[in-house]
């Protein structure tokens, strides 16, 4: 009311005409007429002021909606007609994709990504009823894009002269949402063919919730029709747009170029109620040079559609088709199939993890993104880049930021861990369309680099966004062709990727930004997972249910454990490795070896910079104590250096250092690490004929530091400390010494005894080293304390 009356002023309507419109208002606001008294003011305003108010279309329940159509055209028309014109005429449906999303209906379908000519011969020369060619143009500027598709579409005509006979009709691809180089791509792909009798828009996908009724596109959210301008869609940076009418939806996207009363419809009355024929004489009744939307709310919607378009094609029309996938698989008359699955295609065990790249950043994959955080946080491991750093920043930030993400993904991969790679959340856009294609395209070959560094051999691949998927598949993994196996969810293509990829046969699932409920992502995922390792209750249950037993199996080195799991393996049974110890990892000198020990299933780690500066060894410790920590892990590292030989490596004397007090405190607070090992004099291997010489006033003020901080005392080198020396470092604080020389010797010793079996040597063995740690406990003082 307040627009009204201020209109109202402005147009010198008499005060009490807009006085008693205001008191219509109230009153039927009283009487409950909300809607209805609205209307009412609005009409009195446009009768009296002869302005037309142009109201938004409204939210519609999809189901009343859907139920409120005609009934469908209750033929199927596809089936012999799709043979016919394919046999007649040998015309090819080739489909430009503007994104690899657009094979989301197909199965069985080749996908080029290169298209020189002697390509796009041989691929006539198959006779296909169809095949794509991926340009990825939506990824570029408006006239890049164009030229593009000049390039291909000159390609095409040169290879088609080739290859006597052969025919074909271009279908440029586009977003079911309405995004894209329109009408660019279309007069590009004009000026190369020749004028068409008309242009055909057709957005419909039923995989995706589009449906276009009354001829407003409209997308399912979920139980809600929503005008495709009013959503998230309607708003992006580089293909925004207002209008919700597909008519006015032209007449906007041409700037007037093609007028909205120029545009023809095909309705959902005349597909229902008057069938293909009736679509094929309007089709053949248009104006050459016409501009024709299509409605549709089913896929035998498209299918009608689709059987008329062929007659009006066999009769010599030709159009240019600027359509969503629904259209393909119907104008192909491709069957739908059910989703594919692991087994489908022989994927049973793997030894790696799959990896999930997100670059898009519509709403819905960031809702999917959470959600999949959200169902799989357990087993998942979550590398996000920093959007900032990859486009923003200097090309060293840049650098370093990628280089991150591809050394923890290859140590989670290798691990088989499930690894999402994700961009962070925050959009940054540009101040014009071109600006922020730009960013996207530092991101996207950001992604690119990563996944074309990342040379672990993921279970399986899964791309979320349309340019995303594009740029990983042809630019990270090199594949110059691809065939669509079906989908690994309604609207989710599955492609196998050509021999000369870098990653032949493994899954490549290509999944729309736009696409699925809010856990779809989730779902895939699941399904495409590495089986997780299954617990021993599990096990046991399994075994009641089928009535047998499960072999526990005693273990006590690297080959006893190789022997049950290859024998289990053989055989396809279940197995229990009864190893009832914890596990650390010392001295972690190479990160990716530690990154690799964090998903391997141990308890704590140590990692060893000592060799490093003082900042490199912050930086190094902080890096890995972070991951660490996440999972639970305690987290061990060294300050000073020891002198000595462990496990090959030996370090002078000279080259020893003492733990500086000073540096501890400052290296504690940098890393936050749980657990110091420290250098008092202390050394690896054996210790001079004159004993050990342990800094004490040295190890007390380290024990006053480490008290304060919460970190426990660590002292490596135990091996040959007297009884009297170890009570009084445990005295001092020390809560973890490490043995290692004495429990190999005894090893050693024990085998150069004679006469003795394979068994015999190793039970001795066994019996030698029990004795050194049995020693060990008791002199720790930790025996009777578990």
């Amino acid at each position: 009311m307040g627009i009204v009356s201020c209109e109202s002023s402005n147009s010198r309507i008499p005060v009490h005409v807009s006085s008693i419109a205001h008191q219509l208002f109230i009153a039927g606001s009283a009487s409950g007429w909300g809607r209805y008294d609205d209307a009412a003011v609005v009409k009195v305003y446009e009768t009296l002021t002869g302005v037309k108010v142009e109201g938004k279309p409204p939210l519609l329940s999809k189901e009343d909606v859907l139920h409120s159509l005609p009934a469908e055209w209750p033929e199927d028309p596809m089936d012999d007609l799709v043979s016919v014109a394919s046999r007649n005429s040998k015309k090819i449906v080739v489909v430009l994709d503007d994104d690899p999303t657009g094979t989301q209906t197909v199965h069985d379908i080749e996908v080029l990504t290169e298209w020189p000519v002697e390509a796009l011969v041989e691929q006539f020369l198959k006779l296909p009823t169809c095949f794509f060619i991926l340009t990825n143009s939506r990824s570029m500027t408006a006239d890049k894009a164009m030229l593009l598709v000049q390039t291909v579409c000159r390609n095409l005509e040169a290879a088609a002269k080739n290859v006597p006979g052969v025919s074909y009709t271009v279908v440029l691809r586009g977003d079911s949402t309405l995004r894209g180089h329109f009408p660019e791509e279309a007069d590009a792909a004009v000026s190369v063919l020749g004028e068409m009798d008309a242009w055909i828009i057709c957005p419909f996908f039923l995989q995706g919730g589009r449906y276009t009724i009354n001829d407003i596109h409209y997308v399912a959210d979920p139980d809600r029709l929503i005008p495709a301008g009013e959503t998230e869609f309607a708003k992006d940076a580089a293909f925004g747009y207002k209008s919700s009418n597909l008519r006015q939806w032209v007449e906007e996207k041409t700037r007037g170029r093609v007028s909205e009363k120029r545009v023809s419809t095909i309705s959902i009355n005349l597909l229902r109620k008057q069938g293909p024929n009736a679509v094929c004489q309007h089709l053949y009744s248009l104006e050459k040079g016409s501009v024709c939307i299509v409605n549709a709310a089913s896929e035998k919607d498209m299918a009608v559609f689709a059987s008329g378009m062929i007659q009006a094609e066999l009769k010599g029309k030709k159009f240019l088709c600027r359509t969503a996938a629904s259209f393909v698989s119907a104008r192909i008359g491709i069957k739908p199939k059910p989703p594919i699955c692991p087994n489908d295609l022989g994927l049973k065990r793997a030894l790696t993890g799959g990896l999930i790249v997100v670059g898009s950043y519509v709403p819905k994959t960031t809702k999917q993104v959470d959600e999949l955080r959200s169902q799989c946080g357990q087993s998942l491991r979550v590398i996000e880049v920093s959007v900032e750093m990859v486009s923003m920043k200097s090309t060293e930030d840049r650098d370093q930021e990628i280089s991150r993400v591809v050394e923890l993904g290859n140590a989670y991969i290798q691990n088989r861990k499930d690894t999402l790679v994700v961009t962070s959340r925050q959009l940054i856009t540009g101040k014009t369309p071109e600006e922020s294609l730009e960013i996207n395209y530092k991101v996207s070959s950001a992604l690119v680099e990563i996944v074309r560094r990342i040379d672990s051999k993921p279970r399986y691949i899964i791309a979320k966004g349309g340019i995303t998927s594009s740029d990983i598949a042809t630019k990270a993994l090199e594949a110059r062709r691809a065939k669509v196996m079906g989908q690994a969810l309604a609207g989710v293509p599955l492609w196998q990727l050509g021999p000369e990829s870098r990653f032949p046969g493994v899954p490549y699932i290509v999944f729309p930004g736009n696409v699925g409920d809010n856990s779809a992502l989730a779902k895939v995922v699941q399904n495409w997972a590495s089986p997780s390792r299954i617990s021993t209750k599990q096990l046991l249950l399994n075994a009641e249910k089928g009535g047998y037993a499960i072999g526990a199996f005693n273990v006590y080195n690297l080959e006893g454990v190789e022997a049950v799991v290859a024998a289990a393996e053989a055989e396809n049974s279940p197995a229990i490795l009864q190893v009832p110890i914890t596990v650390h990892y010392d001295h972690g000198t190479s990160k990716s070896d530690l990154l690799q020990a964090l998903e391997m299933g141990f308890d704590s780690v140590m990692v060893d910079g000592s060799h490093l500066t003082l900042g490199e060894n912050i930086l190094y410790t902080k890096s890995i104590s972070s991951l660490a920590h996440a999972k639970g892990l305690l987290v061990e590292a060294e300050l000073g250096r020891l002198s000595g030989s462990e496990d090959g490596l030996t370090v002078e004397e000279y080259k020893a250092r003492f733990t500086d007090v000073a540096q501890a405190e400052g290296f504690i607070d940098e890393t936050s690490i749980d657990a110091l090992a420290v250098c008092i004099g202390n050394v690896h291997g054996k210790y001079p004929p004159s004993g050990p010489n342990l800094k004490l006033d040295l190890l007390k003020d380290l024990r006053a530091l480490t008290l304060k901080k919460g970190v426990s005392l660590v002292l490596h080198g135990a091996s040959g400390l007297p009884r009297e020396l170890v009570q009084e470092c445990i005295d001092l604080g020390v809560r973890k010494f490490n043995v290692n020389t004495e429990v190999r010797n005894s090893y050693l010793e024990s085998l150069k005894k004679s006469g003795k079996d394979l068994i015999q040597v190793m039970a001795s063995a066994k019996e030698a080293m029990k004795a050194v740690v049995t020693e060990k406990l008791h002199l720790f003082g930790s025996a009777g304390k578990a």
